[in-house]
């Protein structure tokens, strides 16, 4: 009989939370949450719409500093979209002939957690146009999305971002989770990405897995009991049970 000690959620950032007490909550999560850049898909979205509008690299820096912790989240959201200021047109063009593109596994994976009725969100710091096309890819419902949204003015200008989600802020990811808490009453709730602000949302989440199957972030991997490097290493865990 395998005996599942006591467990303190508020220790769950630190690596007080041993390897097989990572596991043991993945295995039983009834829901498991998601980063999307450079975790679900294989770029980060915000660089890609830079690239496309022809102001990559000032963008790519900006995404660096904000994924490594060391500006807020919101303001490097505000000056990267500020440089980039793309247009609604611009936005779906990227969607069209720049796709997405799925990390290998991820669809075995969610395809895996539905089977087991475990509940499956896309909790992005990127921006709900592209992390829908996501979702739709992989059969996650479009309710259980939760990123940024883009603001167009009537002649599809752009014209900010809403200010309002908890995805703009850093520290949204947690407060999305604990209203998934409180909504759907779930006790054991995992959340899966690549950088800090994922990291961050454990607490409320009940454990962090972090993944460096696309870019590896030292002071995430440092601080979290289980990385993993591909999305084959999950399904292998949940095919023990």
């Amino acid at each position: 009989v395998f005996f599942f000690p006591p467990f303190d959620v508020r220790t769950c950032s630190s690596m007080m939370t041993t390897l097989s007490q990572t596991k043991e909550l993945f295995r039983r999560a009834e829901a498991v949450c998601f980063d999307v850049d450079s975790t679900v898909i294989r770029e980060e979205g915000i660089d890609e719409l830079a690239k496309f509008c022809g102001v990559g690299d000032a963008v790519t820096e900006m995404t660096r500093k904000a994924m490594g912790g060391s500006v807020t989240f919101k303001t490097a959201l505000t000056e990267r979209l500020s440089i980039i200021r793309c247009s609604r047109e611009q936005v779906n063009k990227l969607i069209t002939d720049h796709p997405p593109q799925l990390t290998p596994g991820i669809r075995e994976l969610v395809d895996h957690l539905h089977q087991r009725n475990v509940k499956v969100f896309l909790i992005s710091g990127g921006f709900r146009c592209i992390v829908e096309h996501v979702a739709t890819q992989l059969n996650i419902p479009l309710h259980h999305v939760f990123a940024n949204r883009l603001k167009f003015y009537f002649n599809g200008e752009y014209a900010g971002f809403d200010e309002s989600q908890p995805t703009a802020e850093s520290g949204g990811k947690g407060k999305v989770i604990s209203m998934l808490k409180e909504q759907y009453g779930f006790k054991t709730v995992v959340m899966i990405g690549d950088g800090a602000t994922d990291l961050e949302a454990c607490p409320p989440a009940s454990a962090f897995i972090g993944f460096g199957g696309n870019i590896v972030r030292p002071q995430v991997k440092e601080r979290c009991s289980w990385y993993v490097t591909s999305f084959g290493e999950l399904l292998k865990e949940l095919e023990k049970i």
